[in-house]
């Protein structure tokens, strides 16, 4: 016989639309990284610990392609779980992957994603179109929907170069797998809010591959200075943001050493030796 019972209100007391939020009002203890003691209104955090997130992306088109760049910053509560997460990746040869939220959501969805474009292209014997690879990737999001409803929430952006329109191009996503192409630039994730800001004011058409790189890292650098969950650039461990260069030749990492030297010009350091 099962004790528990539906929660009632009095006329005129909306529930609200949400859930989740419902859920966060009359049992915060059946949510995943509830917190508070078992039994008094919140879940063991023994047992239920916060969850990793991942935090700030941001997606910039250029005149011949796009720029993604991501911190490394992991957060789980108010704690630093990672310092050197990844949160951007290659989708396949002419288009990236980055995502914010639950670490091992996100981490999920992006080898799933991967392996279907990469399924396809072996089975068919040409590439998903660009439209088709976006969409693909709304179906994975649109598929974490329950799991999201619960707190698991993983949101991804999608970008790359589009051969057939010889033109970068950038979607983001909503967490029901709504699909969006975005004219310009976009951000994701807790320092996005800031990035966007930053870039908003500074982007131009025709802008060139450096100077979109360096506008992608001042956009993390303005988020970290805003966001307590982005990572600055850390010049004494050589931690540094995770970017990729999407254009006619391909999917490709910046060296770390690129975004160094990048990092100091910007920060005003020396260039060896440099420290916050």
């Amino acid at each position: 016989m099962n004790d528990q019972s539906m929660p009632f209100f009095a006329s005129g007391v909306d529930p609200g639309p949400s859930f989740v939020e419902l859920l966060r009002r009359v049992a915060p203890h059946d949510l995943p990284g509830g917190t508070g003691a078992a039994g008094a209104g919140g879940s063991d955090p023994a047992l239920f610990p916060p969850l990793t997130h991942a935090t700030t992306v941001v997606a910039i088109r250029f005149a011949d392609g796009v720029v993604m760049a991501g911190d490394r910053r992991a957060t789980s509560g108010m704690a630093i779980a990672s310092r050197r997460i990844e949160k951007v990746f290659r989708a396949d040869d002419h288009s990236g992957v980055a995502f914010a939220g639950v670490a091992g959501t996100g981490s999920e969805m992006v080898k799933l994603f991967q392996t279907q474009l990469e399924h396809y292209e072996k089975i068919e014997g040409e590439t998903l179109s660009f439209e088709g690879k976006a969409n693909q990737l709304a179906q994975l999001v649109r598929g974490n929907l329950p799991a999201a409803m619960q707190g698991l929430v993983a949101v991804p952006l999608f970008a790359g170069y589009d051969d057939r329109r010889g033109r970068g191009r950038v979607f983001s996503y909503d967490v029901t797998g709504g699909r969006y192409e975005e004219t310009d630039f976009q951000t994701n994730g807790s320092g996005g809010v800031h990035a966007k800001n930053w870039i908003k004011a500074s982007w131009r058409e025709g802008m060139t591959i450096d100077d979109t790189v360096d506008l992608a890292l001042r956009a993390l650098f303005a988020a970290a200075d805003e966001d307590a969950a982005t990572g600055g650039p850390d010049l004494v461990r050589r931690i540094f943001p995770t970017v990729a260069v999407i254009d006619a030749s391909g999917y490709r990492m910046l060296a770390d050493d690129d975004i160094e030297r990048r990092a100091n010009a910007q920060l005003g350091g020396r260039e060896e030796g440099a420290g916050l």
